[in-house]
């Protein structure tokens, strides 16, 4: 959803018109408020493959995944159905997809005459010069066969990606820049005492109250996106958990020491642009961010563990080296980059 927000302000300002904005729902997730008010165009939520996770909110469990996705088939035709009937409304000359696999399942059954392009991190697990975990070849194929599914019929597929890489055309492969938001490049990072943590699953909790018991004076503000919990929740005066909230998170990213995640892109990007030290803890049988975390760590980015292990990042500080010089001019140029390609 920042991807989303970053380019529709890139777009906006080179003259173009946003006509709608789908997103994917699920169960577990709501559509944060920060998004709903920021994109600035109509937006139409429907119903989406998502991952299924165990009971602790922790791992994914790919089997069952697939297994639920093919009973709520018949939901997804359903949404298919509706990008067609909107797509036939706003008659637009580009569909942009941040890797949804409805909208590759659209293109391909529909083949409207808009341009199709997607833009996703995990293209890049396509390029020749990728590093991938060692073992785990089924998650390969899964993941391959994922990116297959997302960019059906695209004409090209840009690879958001933390460092440079040769584009590969004849694979209508192409390597951009990560889209950071325009607050992300004009706030001022200052280090104060915190770590700053988020949790995609908010299973991941329990790990980081027993580093909490056991550091009880080290001040922590923490994310995540729990259903039915308050808008903020002060465990004690060093720990707090807080709902999304896109400026109170980039306050903390600014003014943290060091900052924890389970292995995204997006925030980890911010975390590099302003020079922060990164724990990435992907999530148990989540082949992406295992994929991201050895993608991030090669660039410089900071560590990876299995666990939300904030004593690790701890030990880790004073031999990080800052990557700010080179990655700041590579997450600038990315304007000049998604026109290029999207005009």
């Amino acid at each position: 959803m920042t991807q989303a927000l970053a380019l529709s302000q890139i777009l906006r300002d080179h003259g173009h018109r946003i006509t709608r904005v789908i997103v994917g729902k699920s169960n577990r997730r709501s559509i944060p408020g920060f998004f709903t008010e920021k994109i600035a165009a109509p937006i139409e939520s429907m119903d989406s493959p998502n991952f299924v996770t165990d009971k602790n909110q922790k791992s994914v469990k790919l089997l069952k995944t697939i297994v639920y996705t093919l009973i709520q088939s018949p939901k997804y035709a359903r949404s298919i159905k509706r990008i067609n009937e909107i797509v036939k409304e706003d008659q637009p000359d580009v569909i942009i997809n941040f890797y949804e696999f409805l909208g590759g399942l659209y293109n391909f059954v529909h083949r409207p005459k808009a341009k199709f392009i997607c833009i996703a991190h995990q293209f890049l697990l396509s390029h020749k010069d990728f590093v991938f975990p060692e073992g785990r070849k089924m998650d390969r194929v899964a993941m391959r066969v994922g990116n297959r599914i997302a960019s059906l019929g695209a004409v090209k597929k840009l690879c958001l990606s933390f460092q440079y890489f040769e584009d590969m055309p004849k694979k209508n492969l192409f390597v951009v820049p990560p889209l950071l938001r325009e607050e992300v490049k004009k706030i001022k990072a200052a280090p104060l005492d915190h770590y700053l943590v988020y949790m995609v699953n908010h299973g991941y909790s329990a790990e980081v109250d027993q580093y909490h018991h056991d550091n009880p004076n080290q001040p922590l503000f923490c994310f995540w996106d729990k259903n039915n919990a308050p808008v903020s929740l002060a465990v004690d005066e060093t720990l707090t958990y807080h709902q999304l909230d896109d400026q109170l998170f980039l306050q903390k990213m600014a003014s943290c020491k060091g900052y924890v995640t389970t292995a995204g892109f997006e925030s980890v990007c911010e975390a590099m642009y302003l020079d922060k030290p990164v724990l990435m803890v992907p999530v148990e049988g989540h082949y992406e961010q295992a994929c991201n975390a050895i993608d991030a760590q090669k660039a410089g980015a900071g560590i990876t563990s299995a666990h939300f292990n904030i004593q690790k990042l701890q030990d880790y500080l004073h031999t990080h080296q800052s990557i700010s010089k080179k990655f700041k001019p590579w997450a600038n140029s990315a304007e000049k980059a998604f026109i290029y390609h999207l005009q």
